[in-house]
């Protein structure tokens, strides 16, 4: 739809004829007394025979100024002084984003540039061709920027990977933004409903309090997100999952903020045999290069054939094993003797290769005692299943080893993922956000969370398991994750990861620009738009910190937040709260 050529909006210079202007980038001199900064929208119209006019509409990319008449760097001070004639000229290097019609034709020098407003900046970033706009925030001008739908939910493209330092690119904050905007904007229409998001949580007890409103939520935050459509408030169904605490036989779960509205989660000795999960105690991607992989298989095998559920735990060859550490040593026992070894480890195998095996599996009794019980079997609900869960779902892993969060993410998501899979369809969408993939899905290596990672990529758009992954140095992620990641997000970045191949989708104003990101501002590349779009999104309406939570329940936690901080109000209906991190917080 072109632009309505009687309100192309304010005029702020002309096509630059001292340098080349090309179909897809040109330069325009900005007009004394006003002005263009590097995101700027803009528009041109170039006049054609016998043709409509064609409307070529751009982002300002690059922004320059020079003396016009000076011939030596000296003579900077002669013109400041008076005693040298001199002009003072501004120029703008402008990235097409859209012609229209398709005839694609330069520029003519000296053609009027136009900051685009309204309908003509909607139409230059393509707003308008998105039936399904979903708000992420604003641009440099304060006017809302889109994200289209199409390339979130699997209709056209899925996956959204983010980059940026830690605690300084507030990456956590902005997908929990997206989520929120999601969830809340409507795009999804009554699907929105049933759509689900699990949430693993690493950094402190960052995201526990996501269904709290933010006590510092105040009048221009609320403007903000009412300009973007969005009420400022906190997520509505947030279910939190945490570990039982060590040593607890009752299974406590183990957190120290949010005291209510939390469930222990864990696995029984019989789901850890009959579901297969022994391999993901070996979720190293360094793991699978060594030859013991092999005894991993056929224990993981053996086991499903010969533990049967029994009281407290579970029944291999007569024996009760009632404990993860019972477990471990009747493994070792088996590979350890002549005559069992062959049964549980095969005949090709090697006292060497068990020996590997086995010092490994001891040393994870430690990690996983706690996470895989026999004595917590009919004590509660225990299992992770977002289709039976809140629409949100938070998994706290922050307590946990390095060892015992992979086992739970490479666990989760395999059942997550296997269920969707049963259910033969793409609907209801299920979002899933993981930090540190780089931790998870390493470029070099192979590893059962790896595995499972690739398969959502490359399949979970047709199941509806939506990845957004984050990730300090996405050069460090495998490829194919990345690649299939339909919309890519940078905040703040290391000087030497800029640089890298990942980022060439960043034009060299923007690879420059990231390193100075301020937390809160991101760089959104979607495959509807040519260029990256910058883009700020509001503070958090939920709370960020435990001081900051909104209507929370009476009692402890009231103790709890007061002792953090003694001039915190705390509200008291009694509802569970919301929180992203004190490292992750956008402002």
């Amino acid at each position: 739809m072109p632009v309505d050529p009687s309100d192309p909006g304010p005029a702020v210079g002309r096509v630059l004829g001292t340098a080349d202007a090309t179909p897809l980038q040109f330069w325009t001199a900005v007009t004394p007394g006003a002005y263009l900064q590097l995101d700027d929208v803009v528009v041109t119209r170039r006049e054609l025979p016998d043709r409509e006019p064609v409307t070529i509409a751009g982002v300002v990319t690059q922004v320059r100024a020079r003396h016009e008449g000076a011939q030596f760097d000296s003579d900077v001070f002669a013109i400041a002084e008076g005693t040298l004639p001199a002009l003072v000229q501004e120029a703008a290097e402008i990235t097409t984003t859209r012609v229209d019609p398709e005839l694609y034709v330069p520029p003519a020098p000296g053609a009027p540039v136009h900051r685009a407003e309204g309908v003509a900046r909607a139409q230059a970033l393509h707003f308008d061709r998105m039936e399904r706009p979903i708000p992420m925030g604003t641009g440099r001008d304060g006017v809302p920027v889109y994200l289209n739908a199409d390339f979130l939910d699997g209709t056209r493209g899925a996956h959204v990977s983010i980059s940026g330092i830690s605690g300084v690119a507030t990456k956590t904050s902005f997908a929990t933004f997206l989520l929120y905007s999601v969830f809340r904007s409507g795009v999804l229409g009554a699907e929105s409903v049933n759509s689900k998001a699990l949430i693993f949580n690493v950094k402190g007890e960052d995201l526990l309090f996501l269904d709290h409103p933010n006590t510092r939520l105040d009048e221009r935050t609320t403007e903000a997100y009412g300009k973007l459509g969005l009420p400022a408030d906190a997520f509505a169904d947030v279910r939190v999952y945490a570990p039982p605490r060590i040593g607890d036989a009752s299974g406590t779960p183990d957190v120290s903020s949010r005291l209510t509205g939390v469930d222990a989660f864990y696995w029984t000795l019989a789901e850890f045999c009959e579901t297969g999960l022994l391999p993901y105690v070996f979720a190293d991607a360094d793991d699978e290069r060594q030859q013991y992989t092999m005894v991993v298989h056929a224990v993981t095998a053996h086991l499903a054939r010969v533990a049967v559920p029994a009281e407290g735990g579970v029944s291999i060859q007569g024996k009760r094993i009632g404990s993860y550490g019972d477990l471990v040593d009747f493994l070792v026992e088996q590979l350890s003797d002549e005559d069992t070894r062959r049964d549980w480890a095969g005949s090709a195998v090697g006292i060497g290769t068990t020996n590997a095996f086995a010092r490994r599996l001891i040393s994870s009794k430690k990690d996983l005692s706690r996470l895989i019980r026999g004595d917590l079997a009919q004590r509660r609900p225990h299992s992770i299943n977002t289709s039976e869960s809140a629409q949100v779902t938070v998994v706290d892993l922050h307590n946990l080893p390095d060892r015992a969060q992979r086992f739970v993410v490479g666990v989760t998501l395999k059942s997550e993922f296997e269920r969707k899979e049963k259910a033969g369809t793409a609907k209801p969408l299920l979002f899933v956000v993981l930090d540190e993939l780089n931790k998870y899905a390493p470029r070099d290596g192979t590893s059962p969370i790896k595995e499972v990672l690739l398969d959502i990529a490359e399949r979970g758009r047709s199941l509806g398991v939506i990845l957004i992954g984050a990730q300090q140095t996405a050069s460090e992620v495998e490829r194919r994750i990345v690649t299939n990641s339909a919309v890519r997000v940078v905040g703040r970045l290391d000087p030497a990861e800029a640089g890298r191949p990942e980022y060439g989708f960043l034009p060299p104003a923007q690879r420059q620009r990231v390193l100075l990101a301020k937390p809160g501002t991101m760089f959104v590349n979607q495959p509807d738009i040519p260029v990256p779009l910058c883009v700020e999104f509001p503070f958090p309406a939920w709370a960020t910190r435990v001081s900051e939570a909104g209507d929370a329940p009476t009692g402890t936690l009231r103790s709890i937040v007061q002792a953090a901080d003694p001039f915190a109000v705390v509200g008291g209906r009694g509802r569970p709260g919301s929180r992203i991190s004190d490292d992750d917080i956008p402002f």
